[in-house]
């Protein structure tokens, strides 16, 4: 019986002047979700920017950069049912209201397509930009999406806590889906709690089946054995054989790049499509 996988597709590699037609060409072909990245403000000083666990900057500052559950709000409007989410947006790097306001926004626009996928950062440059303090980004994110989640739910909310103190607001219109999905980016074990027990799941780096085993058996640990969903970034599989191993491992969704060039993402996308049985 072949495994009933779903597959993402990754904006973030490819050109922005790609990003609608590979959208609406997935969506024609029957991709589930289409994520889109997420930075606020890159600095042109990079001795903040080395990505973890290299020695070279992560980001170049004349890269553009998109607010992303809105460049998604304009994609809602050009597809039909695909799901829109990012990977990774900086929740906690904005005051609550404002971002789950977007996210809010995004799900009212699809009719309920809004996948809210979160990370605590690890670029220190922008977080010193805003004037947020970095050290407090992962305390900030978990209190941010508890506020956001009653937001999202509740006709009237107030709050006093460690960061977010503000007087009882009405927050409309809520998010179309009952939950609005949010996953969990990062790799640490405190991302990894985030995931297991704040969270809808966690969401991955890129992985093979092989290095990605250390992280699931820290997400089974933090969650008490309890399932938690996983959305993994594979992009080098090697063929649709291999399908079956992820989905033994507990993955119920796999971000794909069948391209190379930004140019080819589309043509690419549809011999995926034929192998893999994406429909």
């Amino acid at each position: 019986m072949a495994v009933r996988m779903k597959y993402g597709v990754p904006l973030g590699l490819l050109h922005p002047a790609a990003w609608k037609d590979v959208a609406v060409a997935a969506d024609e072909l029957g991709f589930e979700s289409v994520w889109a990245p997420e930075h606020l403000v890159f600095t042109t000083d990079l001795s903040t920017a080395t990505y973890p666990g290299t020695s070279d900057p992560g980001i170049r500052p004349a890269t553009p950069i998109f607010d992303a559950p809105a460049f998604l709000c304009w994609l809602a409007g050009l597809t039909r049912r695909i799901r829109l989410g990012t990977a990774v947006h900086l929740f906690a790097l904005r005051h609550p209201f404002v971002s789950a306001r977007a996210f809010a926004t995004l799900d009212v626009i699809s009719t309920g397509r809004a996948i809210c996928g979160v990370g605590a950062g690890w670029y220190r440059g922008e977080w010193d930009a805003a004037g947020v303090p970095f050290e407090t980004r992962g305390a900030r994110l978990d209190e941010a999406l508890r506020i956001a989640r009653r937001l999202w739910s509740e006709p009237v909310v107030e709050h006093a806590g460690e960061f977010y103190t503000f007087p009882e607001v009405a927050f409309e219109p809520k998010p179309v889906q009952h939950r609005l999905p949010v996953l969990a980016g990062g790799e640490s074990r405190a991302a990894l709690r985030r995931a297991a027990t704040l969270c809808d799941g966690w969401i991955s780096m890129p992985h093979t089946l092989e290095s990605i085993r250390p992280q699931l058996e820290v997400l089974s640990e933090l969650s008490g054995g309890r399932r938690v969903p996983v959305t993994a970034h594979a992009y080098d599989l090697a063929s649709p054989g291999e399908v079956g191993e992820w989905a033994a491992l507990g993955v119920e969704r796999l971000i794909v790049r069948p391209w190379k060039r930004s140019r080819d993402a589309v043509d690419g996308l549809a011999a995926f499509a034929r192998e893999y049985g994406v429909s």
